[in-house]
């Protein structure tokens, strides 16, 4: 996509990745001034505001992205706990819940993708090459190469597929 319409994307969505992403970098690897990060932690928050959102930013504490996630739909409704671990190469669409529950927050492998309305809640594992389809509710670990459906969780794993 080329510049000018990602600079009107991010002027009508109020969120640019870019500058989200290189913001949170600079405030959860404490580079910088306290006073800066704090600047540019509001200015996150405000892009969160903007987009019903919370990645999980703080200036001690912060959710652990090894990677920025591809959100396509961008930041909206996404709620991201602060002690939730998120691997590399993540999917997340809208309205996705990554939250804390009995025994801390999730652990996401890398490979990852997550549908519109998913809610994954829990110290759990969530396992490498994983599909959480859309409105899943995951309370469970869920091994690697599998796929979860259903609002109920069902785990399919791709042994038992017969493709």
């Amino acid at each position: 996509m080329n510049a000018f319409i990602m600079y009107i994307r991010s002027l009508v969505q109020h969120y640019d990745h870019q500058k989200y992403w290189r913001w949170r970098d600079k405030i959860t690897s404490h580079k910088g001034s306290k006073l800066h990060r704090a600047i540019l932690l509001y200015k996150i928050k405000r892009m969160d505001a903007k987009n019903c959102a919370s990645m999980g930013t703080h200036l001690e504490k912060s959710a652990c992205f090894l990677t920025p996630p591809n959100l396509p739909h961008g930041l909206y409704g996404i709620f991201v706990s602060h002690n939730a671990v998120i691997g590399e190469n993540v999917t997340i669409f809208h309205q996705v819940t990554i939250g804390e529950g009995k025994g801390g927050a999730p652990k996401i492998g890398n490979n990852v993708y997550i549908g519109a309305g998913a809610k994954i809640i829990g110290g759990i594992k969530i396992g490498n090459n994983v599909n959480i389809g859309a409105n899943c509710v995951v309370f469970m670990d869920v091994p690697d190469n599998c796929t979860v459906v259903l609002p109920i969780p069902r785990v399919i794993e791709k042994d038992d597929l017969d493709i």
